[in-house]
């Protein structure tokens, strides 16, 4: 199930990349890890850099698949960005959080979808 389940999301964000190049960001990174965590998708946006999350859902028995974007996956996804700006040399760069969301058939993208998480 867990294997089912990475092979869908990766689906997803490859989805998600496609639609975000068609929006005009220029993709850096897929699944970027660190002991901190995971971001799906780094990519620039008018000289800022994006960190994307990617969330999706077959159907609405479990809510919109933004809501999964919560305060503690905020907070993680906040330090997986921190450790990426610093282990890069980017400290001084503009950067921001969105997030694709797949309800179905539906794409949204949330852009400034959270500030960055402190912790």
């Amino acid at each position: 199930m867990a294997e089912n389940q990475r092979k869908i999301g990766e689906k997803y964000e490859r989805r998600a990349g496609v639609y975000l190049a068609e929006q005009g960001y220029e993709l850096l990174e897929y699944n970027f890890r660190c002991r901190m965590g995971e971001i799906d998708i780094i990519a620039r946006d008018k000289g800022c850099l994006v960190f994307c999350e990617v969330k999706y859902r077959s159907g609405d028995g479990s809510g919109h698949p933004a809501e999964a974007v919560d305060f503690k996956k905020q907070k993680a996804i906040s330090r997986c960005a921190l450790y990426y700006l610093s282990s890069h040399g980017l400290t001084d760069l503009a950067c921001r959080f969105d997030v694709v969301s797949f309800e179905g058939d539906t794409v949204t993208l949330y852009q400034n979808a959270f500030d960055y998480v402190e912790g």
